[in-house]
């Protein structure tokens, strides 16, 4: 089995622990990993958010797989378009690793105003402005390491990135984990997915022995809200679902949409109806007042 995946050491080690599950639910499968440069590893200038409609970390690895140069893709599932490309289906979604985001090299509350903290999320900006809008708040791209050895080097005086990509690479460092209920997470933060053609069935049956029910349920609840706003992966838009039993519990927050944030703390059957999921969205466009 071809494996594509992005060059950077995050992706081949989400790769790596891809390939071990595999081969591991799949005996006699035997995968050879694709190293594949995306968009957003090559431009590190442009900002995320006007590369979002392009699937800036996808879209190579996605035309590979339709030109059948590769049999799949492992990705962030934060990183896949919510309109899967044609042709293409997210076939798993592993269980769901560390959600939050950390802060490093000290708790928020610990930065003197002024201090120069990197991101390059909008999310994160946003967030950020609002809780301490005395920060200098600053443009960063690059991988993980790219990111912490600027932060070594004093460019910044503290970084944001999400816990899980640390936690793959085995990264043991000073940071404080932001609480999750108020910095609320991107959709689909700390999932691995893997994507297929939708025609290669064989590579699905496989693939899919893999997916995990609850996470597909979470992920399922907060791609489906950001569907309905006409959100993308780099919009200022926080949403967590966290099921438990019966229910699902989504936290969102949304920016830009409106004079101030609007914020949804709501509780879901597991059997919910779309329509649930459109209450939410409509309310964090401000296409309407309340829920």
């Amino acid at each position: 089995m071809r494996v594509g995946t992005r060059e950077s050491k995050l992706a081949m080690r989400q790769t790596e622990i891809f390939c071990r599950r595999m081969e591991e639910v799949n005996p006699g499968i035997e995968c050879e990993v694709v190293g594949i440069k995306s968009l957003g590893d090559i431009d590190l200038t442009s900002p995320l958010n006007q590369m979002s409609a392009t699937g800036a970390f996808v879209r190579e690895l996605d035309d590979a797989m339709l030109r059948g140069e590769i049999d799949c893709t492992v990705n962030s599932l934060k990183d896949i378009p919510i309109d899967v490309a044609p042709g293409l289906s997210v076939a798993a979604v592993f269980p769901r690793d560390a959600v939050e985001d950390v802060i490093l090299p000290c708790p928020l509350e610990e930065l003197p105003a002024g201090a120069k903290v990197g991101t390059s999320s909008v999310r994160r900006v946003e967030m950020l402005r609002e809780v301490r809008p005395d920060l200098d708040v600053v443009p960063l791209r690059g991988n993980i390491h790219t990111r912490l050895r600027r932060l070594d080097d004093g460019d910044f005086d503290a970084i944001i990135l999400a816990k899980a990509g640390l936690d793959r690479m085995g990264i043991d460092r000073p940071m404080a984990v932001l609480d999750r209920h108020r910095f609320i997470p991107a959709p689909a933060q700390g999932v691995i997915a893997v994507e297929c053609r939708s025609d290669d069935a064989a590579t699905l049956e496989a693939v899919r022995r893999l997916d995990d029910r609850r996470t597909r349920l979470e992920t399922g609840v907060e791609r489906g809200i950001m569907k309905m706003m006409g959100a993308g992966c780099s919009s200022p838009v926080g949403i967590n679902a966290e099921a438990d039993g019966d229910t699902v519990r989504v936290r969102a927050v949304s920016y830009g949409y409106s004079e101030v944030p609007r914020r949804v703390e709501r509780e879901l059957s597991v059997d919910y109806v779309m329509d649930e999921l459109l209450d939410i969205a409509e309310y964090l466009t401000a296409r309407r007042d309340s829920i």
